[in-house]
């Protein structure tokens, strides 16, 4: 990473600076820290102030950090409590994809858009944000309701659709068949291999690793044993051909059914937040300011349209899934965002060559800000709702009224 007139250790010095100082403002602010992150890049970025002219350090620092993400949702999922709801989840999950398919693959008909692209928008606008949607949660103290149960198990859901997605996106460069079939095959064995492995650790008590008793009595070697582990299994993941982060969330899945679930996942917190600090960074060094000002009415047309349709598709799917209606108006208010995973699949599909730099630049911005004004949407869902309700109730007046 160079940045003009300085060295690389200012630079760096500079670079986390930022991203404490705004980390901690957004927390002031009552805002989840990650877009803080976010606006960070965004100051410092080409488009900004124009400090950082070469992001390749903090590009590698975010591939790190996309490991991180997924090795700590694995070790923070608990299989036994997902498997009490994971029927009504993974259907939220798959008609909320299915959904999103649809809403695309009729706009792609109006606008000509190639099934590529109409599969990767779909994709990238299904997903929510997990960082996001449980910090909102915790602000409005409903993590441990049914609300918040309903939520979190239908972000770990979409966690779970992440690696398969990648794996179907990421065959869009090839453009053959025979690559195609392969990574069917691929695609085939991945999902088969987690079923069988949540089925396998969900079914028994802790698994015992080995040299797990030696490990723990030696905490200075803890964050390394954790993050051997993980980039172990994530370099096996892309020698077989899969994704990296696959690795990385199976390595995650083991370590959180294990008997040193509690002592690794404490022991390496601090190297999660850095690399998952420098993964949103690189998001607001993406977002081209220039663009947005530019194309503002589109920007925020697409926005609205996504986040609104979102926030409905959520709502109907979960009250015919059977929710209550304030449940579901709650949850699907709170998932209305777009997640931290739609930036790679939206870079994934660049690479393909799915869309041009400006359709990028579009999906960037609109995931960008759908995180920013995420717990401001919530507060407005929820006021109009409460109105309505009022009005509902109130409605046809009362004699006296009408008097």
């Amino acid at each position: 990473m160079e940045v003009s007139h300085l060295d690389h250790l200012t630079s760096i010095a500079l670079v986390t600076t930022a991203a404490l100082l705004c980390g901690l403002l957004l927390i002031r602010l009552r805002q989840p820290a990650i877009v803080g992150y976010i606006l960070a890049g965004v100051a410092l970025g080409p488009t900004g102030l124009k400090l950082v002219s070469n992001t390749g350090t903090v590009q590698v620092m975010a591939e790190l950090g996309v490991i991180m993400l997924l090795f700590v949702i694995g070790m923070e999922l608990s299989l036994k409590s997902f498997k009490t709801v994971y029927k009504t989840a993974l259907s939220v999950a798959v008609l909320q994809i299915t959904m999103s398919f649809a809403a695309f693959w009729l706009a792609g008909q109006f606008l000509d858009w190639t099934l590529q692209r109409i599969i990767v928008f779909s994709f990238a606008t299904a997903l929510s944000s997990t960082a996001v949607a449980i910090k909102i949660l915790e602000e409005t103290g409903d993590v441990h309701t049914p609300v918040g149960r309903t939520t979190v198990s239908v972000l770990i859901a979409q966690d779970l659709a992440v690696v398969p997605m990648l794996l179907i996106v990421s065959a869009f460069g090839s453009g053959a068949s025979a690559a195609f079939d392969i990574i069917g095959l691929k695609l085939a064995f991945s999902i088969g291999f987690l079923v069988l492995l949540i089925r396998f650790l969900s079914g028994r008590a802790r698994i015992a690793l080995p040299m797990a008793g030696w490990i723990e009595s030696r905490p200075e070697i803890m964050p390394l044993a954790a993050l051997a582990f993980c980039f172990t299994c994530a370099t096996l993941s892309g020698v077989a051909g899969l994704s990296p982060a696959y690795g990385a969330f199976v390595s995650g899945l083991i370590i959180g059914n294990s008997n040193v679930r509690s002592s690794l996942h404490k022991a390496t917190e601090p190297v999660q937040a850095v690399l998952l600090m420098a993964f949103f960074l690189s998001i607001g060094l993406l977002i081209d300011i220039n663009y947005i000002a530019e194309n503002w009415q589109q920007v925020l047309l697409v926005l609205a349209l996504v986040m609104g349709l979102k926030t409905i598709v959520n709502v109907t799917i979960l009250h015919v899934l059977g929710e209550p209606w304030d449940r579901s108006f709650h949850s699907g208010v709170v998932l209305a965002q777009v997640g931290e995973f739609s930036f790679i699949i939206c870079a994934a599909g660049l690479t393909g060559h799915v869309f041009t730099q400006d359709g990028y630049n579009l999906m960037i911005a609109v995931i960008a800000l759908s995180l920013l004004i995420s717990p401001m949407w919530l507060a407005v869902a929820r006021r109009l709702h409460d109105i309505t309700i009022r009005r509902i109730a109130t409605f046809p007046p009362s004699a006296g009224d009408r008097e």
